[in-house]
């Protein structure tokens, strides 16, 4: 039984194209099993969460996080967080698994460097392009292009960083640019962008803060970016580590780890947990809407913890994502790109068959720099390097 403010299947606002229901599966079942058979989410195996996925490199394994296993943790805490609010498990969970499908090869360096080739042509976000994905680029059904996912699992994946537009004293959109992917598809289904998501995509954003916050520490110390010395001088993690010290006395270096980083999830997974308990108590909430028409999220941290996890993301920030060894890969993987974007725009010929009749038949440069994007930014982080090295017989340094 969900509470009243969750989003009930009988509800949904549909598809698209319009389909029988499934005799044994609700709406938002059918959108987490169409994303989980998607070829964009088979992609995630061999794209970057932080370490670039491909062997003969430092820090490179099979221990560390790659895009895919990052999305099967936070749709793990979206599932247990949605459960404990009474919340719709199968649409938090669809959301999570959606929530990066968009993502280009090499993470965030990808599409910092995708963002600024693009930026004549309408900018760059994955939240916008996974949205094209499951709406345009999977072509697998007879009936229609994309996945034709309900519209609170689309909704879900534009607020994935809270909703899009401003509004004005009435409660109106404020206008404002949109990424084209964005705009595109709103267009043809509006999304009510200056509305929140429901809980249910809220918690899908707040698991996924949770998981990268988690297992970034875990993979920073397995690639001896820093040490457990080290992080027990930060806030929640220190007394995460005395705690298992304390219980634990002489335990061994990894099952310390262990232990302790588990303790440290289960602090912001408790921690949203009993907030959004406490907030939804004190104001009832007797819909969905009611959800989208509050002043901002329902599921959030609270603010002490929110503020520790700021200092963790800070210490990660410098000794994790801008290490040394990590920006001489930012830097070579962004020529890659650079180097490959202009190429197969100028030249299509030099892509696959079937990308090349596309962007011939582009209408003018802007389309055609569509084509190369939604290409480009398919790519896995193997897939891209190797193209790389047929397209220009070497790989560029940092």
């Amino acid at each position: 039984m969900t509470a009243p403010y969750a989003c009930q299947p009988e509800l949904s606002r549909g598809r698209l194209s319009s389909e029988q229901l499934s005799t044994f599966r609700s709406p938002w079942q059918r959108d987490r099993d169409r994303i989980i058979h998607s070829s964009a989410f088979r992609r995630l195996k061999h794209k970057t969460q932080v370490f670039v996925e491909h062997d003969g490199e430092a820090y490179r394994g099979d221990y560390y996080r790659t895009r895919l296993t990052h999305t099967i943790e936070v749709a793990q805490v979206a599932r247990t967080i949605a459960g404990a609010l009474d919340l719709n498990t199968d649409l938090a969970e669809a959301v999570a698994l959606a929530h990066d499908l968009g993502h280009p090869p090499f993470g965030h360096t990808g599409e910092d460097a995708l963002a600024a080739l693009m930026e004549p042509y309408g900018g760059f976000d994955h939240n916008a392009q996974a949205l094209r994905i499951v709406t345009r680029l999977e072509r697998h059904y007879a009936d229609f292009d994309g996945l034709n996912l309900t519209w609170e699992t689309l909704e879900g994946i534009a607020k994935h960083n809270g909703r899009v537009l401003e509004r004005d004293a009435m409660g109106d959109p404020v206008p404002a640019p949109l990424p084209y992917a964005l705009a595109e598809v709103n267009g043809l289904w509006n999304l009510e962008l200056h509305t929140n998501a429901s809980a249910e995509a809220q918690v899908a954003a707040v698991a996924d803060d949770v998981a990268y916050n988690h297992h970034d520490l875990h993979d920073g110390l397995r690639a001896e970016l820093f040490t457990e010395e080290e992080l027990a001088e930060l806030p929640v993690i220190g007394p995460a580590f005395a705690e298992v010290d304390r219980l634990h006395p002489g335990l061994d270096r990894m099952r310390r780890r262990h232990e302790a980083l588990r303790r440290v999830f289960g602090v912001m997974v408790e921690d949203v947990i009993a907030v959004a308990q406490n907030r939804l108590t004190g104001l009832q909430p007797q819909s969905v809407d009611e959800i989208r028409d509050m002043d901002g999220p329902i599921i959030r941290f609270s603010k002490p913890l929110y503020q520790n996890i700021k200092a963790i993301k800070s210490f990660l920030f410098t000794r994790m994502y801008r290490a040394p060894s990590v920006v001489v890969e930012r830097r070579s993987v962004t020529a890659m790109l650079n180097r490959m974007f202009p190429l197969y725009l100028n030249a299509p010929a030099n892509m696959p068959d079937q990308w090349r009749a596309t962007a011939e038949a582009a209408a003018d440069e802007t389309q055609r720099a569509r084509v190369v994007l939604d290409y480009v930014a398919g790519m896995t982080d193997r897939y891209a390097i190797a193209e790389h090295q047929r397209l220009f017989g070497d790989r560029p340094a940092a």
